[in-house]
């Protein structure tokens, strides 16, 4: 398995509010308590919650459902739908 291609862009970051699984991460305007605005990256990182540690949540949860190559694909479209959203 590799690594999940993430670009660093910070979109799934600024709408945490469009999912039921990261709402609760919503600082009141969509984007996350931990996103830091000005680095354009996580605060927490080494310690962000579970459903942001992509390979790990894959593995827990979703490897069963999906090959890591299809997660990669379904994830990339979710990314490009938050990034066109900015």
């Amino acid at each position: 398995m590799n690594t999940f291609p993430c670009t660093q862009c910070g979109a799934c970051c600024r709408h945490v509010n469009l999912s039921e699984l990261t709402v609760y991460l919503d600082r009141g305007d969509g984007i996350c308590h931990y996103y830091d605005s000005d680095k354009n990256l996580c605060s927490i990182y080494e310690n962000r919650p579970e459903i942001c540690r992509v390979e790990d949540y894959y593995k827990k949860y979703l490897q069963d459902q999906y090959t890591w190559n299809k997660f990669v694909e379904l994830n990339l479209i979710a990314c490009k739908q938050l990034v066109d959203l900015d």
